[in-house]
Order: structure tokens, then sequence, then C-alpha cells
């Protein structure tokens, strides 16, 4: 009976320690230095556990928000894009192709508000189901917490950084040369024998004959009315029509015929062995005025971007133009790490029978941050201020408030000071709330109820 009872009182006087992320009972001999240091090379320094159990419950709720964010902004691009699909007559494989290309437009903006919801879900429901609240029993504070958060953030960052650097440039070229290809598809199916064919807009193309094997015309007949009024007759023998990707354009080689200008009071002939009409093609989607031949900014690489910066002159409107598109390529990566790191804070505010403000709080947040985007956008492009600060002085700002936030949360304080809340209330109960009582007296809506 002794022996029983002594054993009883060691039990239950054994200490408890926390090694990865579970409570094991220190023995006698545990207590030992030697035996205590050799357990602490062998047992695993961090919670493992319990940092695969918050990555998962953050990654749950941001591939959720992801794929419901992606899809509305799948169906708003779908509805203009489909005149595209009619006008060029696209097959499914086809169109899967060429909308596949403007996804790492939409996972630029998506990824960013997917991950801030995700983290504010996830630190939301732990925090609704008191289990932040057990963890802090057990020692284990916010910031033990941050390594997954960091991780997951950093990931998401990363991913959105190489659709930003890579994928966008290369996806613009790509859609360009394949819109271009299509444009050509639908104009050579579109040239028939005997036919006036005018799907090259102000040039009327009649042709008599086609050989099926080479694709030479016979008899041709061209009239061409781009800038002027009296259109141009241009009759050959013999031709054929060539595209070129890289000038976005078409060209149409005409062999032994003679060119008709007319003029006021005369006609100008001219015959030729061969003659070219160079014609830009128009892509349906994209605006006529501009030249689709010219590489644009979003379409080039981070170093293409630095040289012509450099051979406009960093300080002119060209040169601040492509170091703004250098600069934006990095900001809005960096700014989705911030803010979804500013998610756990917000996340934190959940309690029980307490209503979450942290989502739409959160959506202000990301609507404010891309505000201060544009407008540091705007200033880098017009003004003199140095690129570099005026793109990233949003995140720079958004930095110091999300480790202000974390640290409140930390400490358990108001995200929102006390010189700040402490007006704020007397502003409202002084003010607001007389100003809400006068206006429920004469509110109109009494007098439609009775």
């Amino acid at each position: 009976m002794c022996r029983r009872r002594k054993s009883q009182k060691e039990i239950r006087l054994r200490p408890l320690s926390l090694h990865g992320g579970e409570f094991t009972p220190l023995t006698k001999h545990s207590q030992d230095p030697i035996i205590m240091n050799r357990s602490a090379t062998l047992l695993p320094p961090l919670p493992f556990l319990l940092y695969s159990y918050t990555a998962t419950e953050i990654l749950g709720p941001f591939f959720a928000s992801f794929l419901i964010m992606n899809s509305v902004f799948f169906l708003v691009k779908l509805i203009p894009f489909l005149n595209i699909v009619l006008e060029l007559n696209i097959g499914f494989a086809d169109f899967v192709r060429l909308f596949s290309y403007l996804f790492p437009n939409m996972f630029l903006y998506s990824m960013p508000m997917a991950a801030m919801m995700g983290m504010i879900i996830a630190f939301g429901r732990l925090s609704s189901d008191t289990e932040i609240l057990a963890l802090k029993a057990n020692g284990i504070s916010i910031y033990n917490l941050l390594p997954p958060v960091i991780l997951v953030s950093l990931t998401i960052a990363l991913l959105t950084g190489y659709f930003s650097i890579q994928l966008i440039p290369t996806g613009e070229m790509a859609m360009k040369q394949l819109m271009f290809q299509l444009a050509k598809e639908k104009i050579d199916k579109g040239i028939k024998e005997n036919t006036f064919t005018e799907a090259l807009g102000d040039v009327v193309v009649h042709v008599e004959s086609i050989d099926k094997t080479t694709g030479k015309w016979e008899n041709v007949w061209v009239s061409d009315m781009r800038g002027q009024k009296v259109p141009s007759i241009t009759m050959a023998k013999s031709g054929s029509m060539l595209g070129d990707t890289q000038k976005m354009q078409v060209t149409i080689i005409l062999e032994n015929g003679s060119l008709n200008r007319p003029d006021d009071s005369y006609t100008q002939t001219v015959t030729f062995d061969r003659y070219q009409i160079n014609i830009p093609l128009r892509i349906p989607g994209i605006d006529a005025s501009k030249d689709i031949a010219h590489q644009s900014s979003s379409s080039m690489t981070m170093s293409q971007l630095q040289t012509m910066a450099t051979q406009y002159g960093r300080e002119t409107g060209w040169g601040r133009e492509k170091l703004v598109h250098y600069h934006k390529r990095l900001v809005l990566p960096m700014g989705c790490f911030i803010l979804s790191l500013l998610g756990l804070p917000l996340g934190l505010q959940a309690r029980a029978g307490k209503s979450a403000i942290g989502i739409p709080v959160g959506l202000g947040f990301f609507i404010f941050y891309y505000v201060l985007f544009t407008i540091g956008k705007n200033v880098a492009e017009k003004s003199s201020l140095p690129v570099f600060v005026a793109m990233w002085f949003p995140n720079a700002l958004f930095l110091g408030l999300t480790i202000f936030l974390v640290r409140q949360a930390a400490n358990e304080q108001p995200l929102i000071p006390e010189v700040i809340s402490a007006p704020w209330a007397v502003f409202t109960t002084r003010y607001l709330a007389p100003l809400s009582t006068r206006l429920r007296k004469f509110a109109p809506w009494k007098a439609w109820k009775a």
C-alpha cells in the first residue's frame, strides 16, 4: 500500500515540458543534465506540429478565396472577350489557350487579396474557437506563430513575383502573336475566288482563281482607300499574301501589273514587275490607334525596361514610364507579402459571440493600399520625385502599420491606440449620438408606417 501511494505521488508531481508541439512528462531521470542535453539534441527544436497545423489552417481559406476571386474576375473578363471569339471564330482549344494568357494578370491582383482573406479567416476561426487562448495559456505567444505565417506569406509573394516578372510579359507577347495568327487565318479563309474580300479594312481584294496547292493568286484586283478619298486600283497577273508576326502586319505581294492612282485632274499609272502592299493587321479588342507592332512596356523583360529607361533618359517621360513598370513588378509582390501579414492581427480581433470585423476592415485596407499605389504610380510618372520613393512609399507605410498592429495584438492591446480611440469615442458620444437621435424623430418612414 505504501509503495502504491508513493508511486501515485511521484506521478502527480511530474512536471510537463513542451517539445515539438506536444506535452511530455519529465521523469526523475530526464532531469539529469546529461539526459536533458541528449534529449535536447534528439527532439526537434521547433514545434513542427503546431507550425504545420497553422499553415494548414491558413492555406484552406486561401485556396477557397483564390478560387472565388478568380471566378469573379473570369466572368468579368469573359463578357468582352466573347466579342473577339465570335469575330475571329475561335475554336475551343484556341479559346482556352488565348484566355490562359490572361491569368497571370488576374493572379497579380487576386493572390494578394486571397492571401489576406485566408489569413483573416484562419486566425479569426482560431480566435473565435478559443484555440489562440489555449495556446497562450500553455506559454505560446503570437510571436511563436509568426514562422508559419511568414513562410506561407513569403511563398505566396514569391509566386506573385514570378507571375509579375516572368509570366505577364511572356503571356502578353504570346497572346498578341496568337491573336495575329487567328486574324490572319480568318483573312486567308475569307479570300475566295471571284469574291470581294473586305476583311482587311480599307483594302479590298478580288482574286479570280487560287492555286489550292501553293495558295498563289491569279488575276488580282486590289482597291486601297487608306488615307485618300478616291481609291488606288492595282491590277496584277499573280499575287500572294504573307504574314509577319514581329511587325504584326500582312504583306500582299503582286507581280506583273499596274498601279492606277487618280488625282484631281489626272490619273497616274505605274507598271511594275513586283509590288508590295504592307497592311497593319487590325486585331479585335486592341485599340486601332495603337501601334501593335511596337513592344509595350508590359511585354518587356526587366532588363529591357532598364535598358530602354537608360536610352530614353531616366528623368524623361518615357524613361520614367519604363522605370515605373520596372518597380511595379517588384512592388506588388512585396505588397502581397505585407498584406498577408496584416491579416494576422485583423483575424485575431474575432471573439466568441462577437461579430468579426476583420474581413470588412481587411477589405478597407486592401482598397486603401491600391489607392495609395495608384497615386504613387501617377506621381512617379508625372512629377520630379524619385520613382523609387513614389512607388515604394505604400509598402513602407503598410509595413510599419503591420509591425505596429502585430505588436499590439501580441501584447493583447487594442489595435487602435487610446490616443486615437478616446477622442473618437468623445466625438461619437457628443455629436453623432445626438444627431442620430434627432434624425430618428423626424424620420419619414415613421409617417409611412403610420
